[in-house]
């Protein structure tokens, strides 16, 4: 029994999905499919009444980048249903980093082209005009219609961001966890947003090009820590939780398991991320330097058990350790 039920039935990538991971999945893909359309609705009215505001347009791009996400997390996990061929013999699990790595090179591009216009504007000293607009035969201050569009924008994030993270946890979905992220965030773009506007109203001219630097820095922001994550997944680094703050705590379940075998005198584990799934390489010294092949095949057995995510276990025997590298 893995953590998570029992793996029978559907396959993802080379792993089998333990029923509770395959109601998530399913789940997760209901959510972002719902968030593209919310999304799609949120860019549409926000475009018709932006205006000439730099904090509407650094709103309305900002949405326009929420789509990138949902996107990849829908593709990459398709991708990732694949089962492994003599193509591709680990499967297809890094179409997952894939898809985190091109959302997060997204935003760290927009952040700063959205950082360098707005501080062009604050230094060029622009005076954006917010006029009036007519509604059902009333004329009516645009900026009214831009704070309305902006709190539309801004709800609906908060609780799909709330909703996508425990998912995103328990899928070890980092491009779900980043489009949580990014959502639980959107209340700040829309109140700066809100704010600049109010601003125009009061007659601050500085109060929408700083709204909108205030917009970009929190894109900019989400794009670095995005990018560093997601290129330290590609390039193998140790396991780390989804939401990359620490070492994930299997590496060290592992560990505790192989301490516990009285034949094993001494060891040494790889873990890397794969996307969905851990790549595990175990290196042991029997005691007495003798060991069968049924003792292997249990330590693997009992490694895979540990966790759904431990996909593609290998545990050798051998007569000495490389040299311990650092921490």
């Amino acid at each position: 029994m893995s953590a998570g039920g029992t793996r029978h039935g559907t396959f993802f990538g080379g792993t089998e999905l333990p029923e509770e991971q395959q109601r998530i999945l399913r789940r997760a893909r209901r959510l972002e499919i719902f968030t593209i359309g919310y999304m799609l609705s949120v860019v549409t009215v926000i475009y018709l009444v932006m205006g000439n505001s730099q904090a509407m347009r650094a709103a309305w791009v900002e949405d326009l980048l929420a789509l990138i996400p949902p996107l990849c997390f829908l593709v990459g996990a398709r991708v990732a249903a694949r089962k492994p061929d003599r193509k591709h013999p680990y499967g297809r699990h890094r179409a997952v980093a894939v898809g985190h790595l091109v959302s997060a090179v997204a935003l760290l591009f927009m952040g700063l082209l959205l950082s360098w216009e707005s501080a062009s504007g604050l230094l060029s000293r622009e005076h954006p005009p917010v006029g009036t607009m007519q509604v059902l035969g009333h004329t009516v201050w645009a900026g009214w219609l831009m704070i309305a569009a902006l709190a539309y924008s801004g709800i609906g994030p908060i609780i799909l961001g709330r909703m996508k993270k425990p998912l995103a946890e328990q899928l070890h979905d980092k491009v779900l966890h980043a489009d949580a992220d990014m959502n639980k965030a959107d209340w700040m773009t829309a109140g700066a947003g809100i704010v600049g506007i109010l601003g125009i109203g009061v007659g601050l001219w500085w109060a929408d090009a700083a709204a909108a630097l205030v917009i970009s820095m929190s894109i900019l922001k989400d794009g670095v820590t995005n990018v560093r994550a997601a290129v330290a997944g590609l390039t193998d680094t140790t396991a780390r939780t989804v939401d990359d703050t620490q070492e994930h705590p299997l590496v060290h379940r592992i560990e505790d398991y192989l301490d516990s075998r009285p034949w094993v005198a001494a060891h040494r584990t790889r873990v890397r991320d794969m996307g969905h799934v851990f790549h595990v390489e175990v290196r042991v010294i029997p005691r007495g330097g003798e060991v069968d092949l049924a003792q292997l095949h249990q330590v693997t057995e009992d490694i895979r058990d540990l966790d759904w995510k431990l996909d593609d276990v290998t545990v050798a025997a051998v007569a000495d350790l490389a040299p311990t590298y650092p921490d």
